[in-house]
């Protein structure tokens, strides 16, 4: 069997609303491009009709589309993942089904690639979401390249593309949670970025909602740095060297105001504000501690990542 071109793996849940103006935008641009494809949509366990529309438009195109149903809902990494080990592309772009990425865009992503890039991320331009997202959007990003050498403007973007080594190198990686773009950066040799045009959703919500998005960036950190474990030790260390010249600083005041160490320490033990912030950086420490054991607790279950239902795809 001759391995297509190009492979576009799509990402599917809930999206029932949207799927007929993708397909509608989707097959059109890439007839434009001349190359030989294949349409991966990996449908991760959706509870509306998308499942159903997809097996339509396999029927419609099986030429060109293949469908991966997976037996749960897993995930958005996870059903990238399991697109990526059903690929035969000689490269690969992922893309939203909810064409918040336009389909008309894979072209530049591609001749970034003949200019010798071998991933290339999409960076949104004028982003159409609210401001509640795109702030702390921001705001990890720039704190993701402190903590790791990974450097991506735009982590956020799903319109990303990848040469064939690279997605070998993922499917040969077996850790439970990890983020898909930052992992595929560090087997990349020659990564690239460029703009894309960024849209409003066609249909239907999001299904990132604010706790999703902190858990995505909590792999993001602990998947690929210890930094923070490193940051907290040092504070640990600095907050403590500071408390004790405060407390002498404070001490040596009262002593001087009260007249006795007794009255000085009795002041001092109603001072609990420093107390109150030294418990709860305390606590976060041991949360984050705690993060790290969990993915340690997850990775040795070896639990499977993703179980596959079924596939449909023309037999050759």
């Amino acid at each position: 069997m001759q391995a297509p071109q190009l492979s576009v793996v799509i990402p599917v849940y809930n999206e029932e609303e949207g799927l007929a103006a993708l397909f509608a935008r989707l097959y059109p641009a890439l007839d434009a491009l001349g190359l030989s494809y294949e349409v991966i949509f990996v449908d991760d366990g959706s509870r509306d009709r998308s499942a159903a529309i997809l097996r339509e438009q396999f029927d419609r195109r099986p030429e060109v589309t293949r469908v991966v149903l997976l037996a749960g809902n897993f995930g958005q990494h996870p059903a990238i993942l399991a697109g990526f080990a059903h690929c035969r592309g000689e490269r690969v772009v992922t893309l939203d089904a909810d064409l918040q990425n336009p389909p008309e865009e894979i072209g530049k992503l591609l001749a970034r690639m003949d200019q010798g890039a071998d991933y290339v991320g999409g960076v949104r331009r004028q982003r159409q979401d609210s401001w509640l997202r795109r702030a702390p959007s921001r705001l990890m990003n720039r704190l993701r390249e402190r903590i790791t050498s990974i450097r991506m403007t735009d982590q956020g973007c799903m319109l990303r593309a990848y040469s064939r080594e690279v997605i070998d190198a993922l499917n040969k990686c077996r850790e439970t949670n990890t983020f898909i773009p930052a992992l595929a950066y560090t087997f990349a040799r020659r990564p690239a970025e460029i703009e894309v045009a960024h849209e409003e959703r066609a249909a239907g919500i999001s299904k990132y909602s604010l706790f999703k998005l902190i858990a995505l960036n909590f792999d993001l950190m602990t998947g690929f740095s210890i930094a923070p474990l490193r940051f907290f030790s040092v504070l640990g260390m600095l907050i403590a060297a500071g408390s004790v010249l405060l407390y002498l600083v404070v001490m040596a005041e009262r002593m001087l105001l009260a007249g006795s160490l007794r009255e000085a320490l009795a002041a001092l033990w109603d001072r609990d504000i420093l107390a109150y912030f030294l418990i709860g950086l305390q606590l976060f420490g041991i949360g984050l501690l705690g993060e790290y054991v969990g993915r340690i607790y997850e990775e040795v279950r070896q639990r499977p990542r993703y179980v596959v239902g079924a596939v449909l795809q023309r037999e050759e």
